[in-house]
């Protein structure tokens, strides 16, 4: 192991911190999904509702005299959240491509060694 050349150590190491960046991005994205799960359930409850609306604020419940304004919120949180996620998802594909590259360099790399 002490003949790996500095070229494919280099590699190896940014195989290693693609790796990390992967995971983190990948967690990152499932973390978003299910936010955006949970604001699409309360979009859907909130339409339902006919009674009085609060909105959660830190600690407190705040009742809501407008609720198609919070509606008009939570969709334009939606809007976002979804973008973010498609900006992770390219993140992720790239980091993929990375990946995938660098495995089969090294694994040539060390087949000939």
């Amino acid at each position: 192991m002490n003949n790996i050349s500095p070229q494919l150590q280099n590699q190896i190491a940014q195989f290693q911190q693609t790796q990390q960046q992967l995971q983190a991005v990948s967690t990152q994205k499932l973390q978003m999904e299910a936010q955006k799960r949970e604001m699409e359930r309360t979009s859907e409850e909130l339409a339902k509702a006919t009674g009085d609306v609060y909105k959660s604020s830190g600690s407190l419940l705040i009742k809501v005299d407008d609720k198609d304004k919070v509606k008009a919120d939570l969709d334009e949180s939606l809007e976002t959240m979804e973008v973010r996620i498609k900006g992770l998802e390219r993140q992720e594909k790239s980091l993929r491509e990375k990946y995938e590259s660098l495995q089969e360099t090294i694994n040539k790399a060390m087949g000939q060694a």
